[in-house]
This record gives C-alpha cells, sequence and structure tokens, in this order.
C-alpha cells in the first residue's frame, strides 16, 4: 500500500469518527431530554395520584354539589391544567388562559 492511500484511509476514517462523534452528541443530548422529561411525568403522576387518592369520597360519604369545581379550582391552583386542552399536564408558563376562562365559566 502506498503513502497517499494509506493517508487518504486515515484521512476517511478520521472524518467517518468525526461524525460518528456527532451523532453520538446528538443521541446524548435526545436521551438527557427524555430522562428530564421522565422525571418530569414522575412527579405529575405521583402529584395526581396523590390528588386523586385525597379527593376520592370514602364509603358511606356523599359528595357534596360544587365539590368538583373546587377539586378543579385547587388543582389549577398547584398547578395543573385543568381546561381540556392540557387536562392534567403541568403549567409550566404561568397561567392558562383556557384554563382561566373555563373556570370563570363555572
Amino acid at each position: 500500500m502506498d503513502k497517499q492511500a494509506m493517508f487518504a484511509q486515515v484521512a476517511h476514517l478520521e472524518e467517518r469518527i468525526g461524525e460518528l462523534y456527532g451523532e453520538l452528541g446528538s443521541l446524548k443530548q435526545k436521551i438527557m431530554e427524555l430522562l428530564e422529561e421522565n422525571q418530569k411525568l414522575l412527579i405529575e403522576n405521583e402529584n395526581l395520584r396523590n390528588r386523586v387518592n385525597r379527593q376520592t369520597p370514602k364509603t358511606g360519604e356523599s359528595s357534596v354539589v360544587g365539590e368538583g369545581f373546587d377539586t378543579l379550582a385547587r388543582l389549577y391552583q398547584e398547578g395543573f391544567h385543568v381546561c381540556n386542552v392540557h387536562y392534567g399536564s403541568l403549567r409550566t408558563e404561568g397561567d392558562c388562559l383556557f384554563c382561566l376562562s373555563f373556570l370563570h365559566k363555572s
């Protein structure tokens, strides 16, 4: 194998390694985003389960009129959407006009 061919092969290999390194960086970033999203969803799920467990009437108890609205208002105050667009997801960017509109109609 002559020197030119050897240098060309090394240059090509170096180029491929650079491309793979870029792909690896993109994949690492995507994995980090997915892990963050998963953690947020785990927290949200736990919070919702706790709310459901606290709000579920015990056997023999009757529900009070308006209790559902109060529950939705409390959920909204705790940072969850109560509108039909994003129901149950965390509010991450302040107030939601859909939720506020829904709560003011009721």
